[in-house]
């Protein structure tokens, strides 16, 4: 089998198997979604869907947030990794929303990428949850198993998602999905659960692969 045909098979058994797939991150609108992304960095979904409730009912939309008070942010999401650093983009993030997009959350890469805490994999999140845009996010989950699969050798994230952009091309949306619960559910870092592996003779190793 070349390589091309074993992506395309791969690409295959993903999204028949997660053909439906979304975020476990709890959002009514696009305004939560970035805060839920931003907050999700180096953090379990599940946590943020913890904390986000009594933040989203003290602070709804991006005008009052940025009006917010920094001790009373920090307070509301001091069980996330990194609160303070994220209290701050949190704040930051929300007045440049007023400031420079009349209080609404942009809809681009580059808009998002300028905003204070969004880096080009939380901007790309937003836009494929929200818009089921064609792009390709690379966390820690799509790292390790598209390293595992040998669909890459890149070093970072975003030469990975450089190459898996152009090894799949289409349905990129729903393949970073697949891949986030592939990794958190049956390729996990220790102990991953290959006997329910569905793609397991692709397999090169079971390395925790991590970028750079």
């Amino acid at each position: 089998m070349t390589k091309v045909q074993k992506t395309k098979e791969i690409k295959k058994r993903f999204l028949e198997h997660y053909g439906n797939a979304k975020t476990e991150l709890k959002y009514k609108n696009i305004y939560e979604l970035l805060v839920c992304v931003m907050l999700s960095a180096q953090c379990t979904d599940k946590r943020v869907n913890i904390v986000t409730p009594a933040l989203f009912s003290k602070y709804p939309t991006p005008d009052l947030l940025a009006k917010a008070d920094i001790l009373e942010v920090k307070q509301l999401i001091k069980s996330i990794s990194y609160f303070n650093t994220k209290a701050n983009n949190l704040i930051r993030m929300a007045n440049q929303v007023m400031e420079n997009f009349g209080g609404k959350i942009p809809h681009t890469q580059e808009e998002l990428k300028s905003l204070s805490g969004v880096g080009q994999k939380t901007a790309n999140v937003v836009l494929i949850e929200y818009f089921e845009a064609n792009y390709m996010a690379v966390d820690t989950h799509v790292f390790r198993t598209s390293h595992r699969l040998g669909l890459t050798k890149a070093k970072t994230a975003l030469q990975t998602e450089t190459d898996l952009s152009k090894a799949f091309k289409t349905d990129l949306s729903i393949l970073h999905q697949a891949f986030v619960l592939f990794g958190r559910y049956t390729c996990k870092a220790v102990k991953p659960d290959c006997e329910n592996c569905f793609v397991q003779e692709f397999c090169l190793s079971k390395s925790n692969f991590k970028p750079v």
